[in-house]
């Protein structure tokens, strides 16, 4: 098993090499097939419109990654609301064209569903696919658990089915599902904090797991 790369919080120029990750993670997903059913296009308007969401979460949230850019977690603090990001309908028409409405339907569909409540958004975890079963998925995770318990705050999750037992090991409980308009289930999924762990950031590798999901886009 390899060593995983310390895991860091991501600078402004990691914008646009998280997005791509993501995207290509998601690019086989079948949300991602509902919201851009052409292939040839799925993976550079996936990457654009999620470059948004990623910046978005540089002012209302927190994007860790490992230093290699193989894996990265992005999340919300959403204490109270926040805005979208900046000028989103012309952007959100100008990187995705017709497949636009299908975006905004998924991001009111998963905005009516979240909690009122404070709590932290994981929007997106992504790992690389050369770097899966490597340690790097179960590290990233291990270390947004950790940041969450220390901070006593609980966090809500939407996934794809596959990959809802991955999160109930980190601790998510399932909520009901959402099923889109002609297309997919979306599994909502709920964390409290832990208050019984003296929660440290896992840097170390961890039994190896591969996850991509997609949320918020």
């Amino acid at each position: 098993m390899q060593d995983v790369p310390r895991i860091r919080a991501a600078r402004w120029t990691d914008n646009g090499p998280v997005a791509a990750l993501i995207a290509d993670a998601l690019h086989d997903s079948n949300v991602a097939e509902w919201l851009i059913p052409d292939p040839r296009q799925r993976r550079q308007i996936l990457a654009d419109v999620l470059e948004i969401w990623v910046e978005h979460a540089m002012f209302y949230g927190d994007i860790h990654v490992t230093d290699d850019l193989s894996a990265a977690t992005v999340g919300f603090h959403r204490y109270r609301a926040i805005p979208p990001p900046a000028s989103y309908p012309v952007r959100l028409a100008d990187t995705a064209g017709s497949h636009a409405h299908r975006f905004d339907i998924l991001n009111q569909i998963l905005t009516n569903q979240r909690p009122t409540e404070p709590h932290y958004d994981l929007a997106f975890v992504a790992v690389a696919k050369h770097a899966q079963r490597t340690g790097r998925g179960s590290a990233i995770l291990n270390h947004h658990r950790s940041r969450l318990d220390r901070i006593d705050l609980p966090s809500w999750t939407a996934t794809i089915t596959e990959s809802q037992h991955l999160y109930t090991r980190y601790g998510y409980i399932s909520r009901p599902e959402i099923t889109l308009p002609d297309g997919p289930v979306i599994c909502p999924m709920r964390r409290n904090p832990d208050r019984r762990t003296d929660a440290r950031p896992a840097t170390k590798a961890q039994p190896a797991i591969s996850h991509s999901r997609h949320h918020n886009v």
